[in-house]
C-alpha cells in the first residue's frame, strides 16, 4: 500500500494494489474508488484531503509491516 499526497491539488491517492485501474466510481463527494478489470478495488482518491483527513499523522494498528520507508 502506498500513500501519495499532491499538495498542488490537495488530493490524497492510496494505492492498494499494483494492478491498473480500469473503472472508477465516486462513492461520496470528492472520494473516488478505482477498480481493476475484475471489479476489485485498487485505489482510493480523496480530493480536498487536508479538509477531510488528518495528514499530519499516519498510524497503523495490527498490520504486520515488514518494510517501512519514510523519506526524510
Amino acid at each position: 500500500m502506498k500513500f501519495h499526497y499532491y499538495k498542488d491539488t490537495d488530493s490524497l491517492y492510496i494505492d492498494l494494489s499494483e494492478k491498473k485501474s480500469s473503472d472508477s466510481k465516486e462513492v461520496a463527494p470528492g472520494v473516488v474508488l478505482d477498480f481493476d478489470k475484475n471489479g476489485k478495488i485498487v485505489g482510493i482518491d480523496i480530493d480536498n484531503a487536508s479538509q477531510l483527513v488528518n495528514l499530519s499523522k499516519l498510524e497503523s494498528k495490527g498490520i504486520p509491516l515488514n518494510k517501512q520507508f519514510l523519506p526524510q
